[in-house]
């Protein structure tokens, strides 16, 4: 932990230690690795903080391209990074890497865990948007309804203020809609 609280700022290591939280308690309700989630709730934004200098080196470093989205919006490639740092660095296992590397934008690759670690950077306690009580509830209930359902909220609210939207987030949307049956 002191390694976070060297890397971020005070707000965002308490982000990251509400979702470190909320990340066990999903993964105990929907029977995966509490630890893990633990774990991947607790770094999933090491690298959310990094200066566009930092970014730039870290790419080369990982021999990471950005795709046209993330070269217009570098706050993206902190999952992407995150998950390099979690390999690199840290030497966790690629379960934890995905789920840091999905949990921005989202992927049609993603497992169950990868969406609790999602979800719970989006619902941790120390988030106060209008809704955010609902996904809480709906997470513990049902992850792919959660997933969709906040995936609708992101999207419409990326709408709102014209920004652009990463073709994985729509395709996650689009393959949970498609699995649901509709």
């Amino acid at each position: 932990m002191k390694i976070l609280e060297n890397r971020l700022t005070e707000k965002r290591y308490n982000h990251s230690i509400g979702a470190m939280k909320s990340a066990k308690e999903l993964a105990e309700i929907h029977g995966e690795n509490a630890e893990e989630a633990r774990i991947a709730g607790l770094i999933h934004d090491i690298a959310k903080e990094l200066t566009k200098e930092e970014i730039e080196e870290a790419l080369k470093k990982y021999n990471i391209k950005p795709d046209y989205i993330e070269e217009n919006q570098l706050g993206l490639l902190h999952s992407k990074l995150g998950a390099e740092f979690a390999k690199n660095e840290f030497g966790l296992s690629e379960k934890v890497q995905n789920a840091i590397k999905y949990h921005t934008t989202g992927n049609i690759k993603m497992t169950k865990f990868d969406k609790i670690i999602y979800l719970a950077d989006k619902i941790e306690e120390n988030r106060n948007y209008d809704g955010v009580e609902g996904f809480r509830i709906l997470a513990k209930h049902n992850i792919d309804e959660a997933m969709l359902s906040f995936l609708d909220y992101t999207i419409q609210k990326s709408i709102g203020k014209q920004r652009l939207i990463h073709p994985d987030t729509i395709d996650l949307r689009n393959e949970l809609i498609l699995k649901r049956g509709n």
